[in-house]
């Protein structure tokens, strides 16, 4: 059996959590393991800001059977919010297989019955072409990433994916880190958190003109994972991104473009009423889920055409109809 891992603090994080875990227990009830939520203090490199969930909301992830434990940034942090899932993984049991969730997560059937191999991990490729940025004179997409392969002593080509195009984004690993998963959480983790502070601190040359925020978790993790003799996720663990689990990103992409049994888990997981009463005091939650505004405004807005392939046209129209809340 293996931890699942994820990140929670006040605010969004925290209403999203509720979801997630309420998710879990209904839709996943034999799954054995350890739910871990990791809460950073409003210290070190949180310091000054208000991290803490509230009462009302740890006793219901407690009721849950959700272990809540606490963690210091020392090095991300406010600056770099998405560091937080790197630091976080220092919470877990060594030498105990984990599985990392964003909270914004639905699981939607039996995760326990997923056929994970921790020995080779593996993070989500729903995720677009966001990083690099080749500018027009080069580095090129094979230099730049090339770059960061040689500098950690890693084989770069054999991470390559071959059938697809020499500049397309996609030949190259690429991961969302909306999930990942691997064997030891202490040796992957302290591998994350040491090769995220050398891209961030000392890019070199190749990524002198790359963004590195938001991008630094996304930056680094495929580096880890290929480091651990892991890659992309093979065809078994399709129901991850699929029928098993879904990282919906924000409630009005759920609406807009997730399944419809997604849609009914989100509102059968905020349904009881331990949930609703804490899920109103979220603004998305009380108009989207519990005034049906997702299905009455959103949905159609999207029903009976293809999608569009990236996300940034569905933002787009989502906030031109004025529905856009986060």
């Amino acid at each position: 059996m293996f931890n699942i891992l994820a990140v929670v603090q006040h605010g969004r994080l925290a209403f999203e959590s509720l979801i997630l875990t309420a998710s879990l227990r209904a839709n996943a009830p034999d799954w054995q393991g350890r739910l871990i939520l990791a809460e950073p203090l409003a210290q070190g490199a949180w310091a000054g800001h208000d991290t803490a969930i509230s009462d009302p909301i740890r006793a219901a992830l407690t009721a849950m059977g959700a272990e809540i434990v606490p963690f210091t940034a020392q090095h991300f942090g406010a600056a770099y919010p998405f560091g937080n899932k790197i630091e976080a993984l220092s919470v877990l049991p060594p030498d105990q297989p984990f599985l990392f969730l964003d909270t914004d997560t639905l699981v939607l059937d039996a995760l326990d019955q997923v056929p994970f191999d921790f020995t080779r991990p593996a993070a989500s490729m729903r995720r677009e072409g966001t990083w690099p940025e080749p500018p027009l004179y080069g580095p090129d997409y094979a230099a730049i990433w090339r770059s960061l392969y040689e500098r950690f002593g890693l084989d770069f080509d054999s991470s390559l994916d071959t059938s697809q195009q020499a500049d397309h984004w996609e030949r190259f690993l690429y991961f969302n880190a909306g999930w990942f998963f691997g064997a030891n959480p202490a040796e992957f983790g302290r591998r994350f958190l040491d090769w995220a502070l050398v891209v961030r601190d000392d890019p070199g040359d190749a990524l002198a003109c790359q963004a590195l925020d938001p991008w630094l978790d996304q930056i680094v993790l495929p580096l880890v994972i290929h480091s651990f003799g892991g890659g992309r996720p093979g065809p078994e663990l399709a129901g991850l991104d699929g029928d098993v689990t879904c990282h919906y990103r924000n409630l009005p992409l759920l609406y807009a473009r997730e399944s419809d049994a997604a849609i009914d888990a989100l509102e059968q997981a905020a349904a009881p009423n331990r949930i609703k009463k804490l899920l109103r005091d979220w603004e998305p939650a009380k108009k989207l889920i519990y005034q049906g505004k997702g299905r009455e405004k959103i949905r159609p807005m999207f029903a009976g055409a293809p999608l569009p392939s990236r996300e940034q046209p569905l933002r787009q129209q989502i906030k031109k109809a004025g529905w856009w809340m986060v």
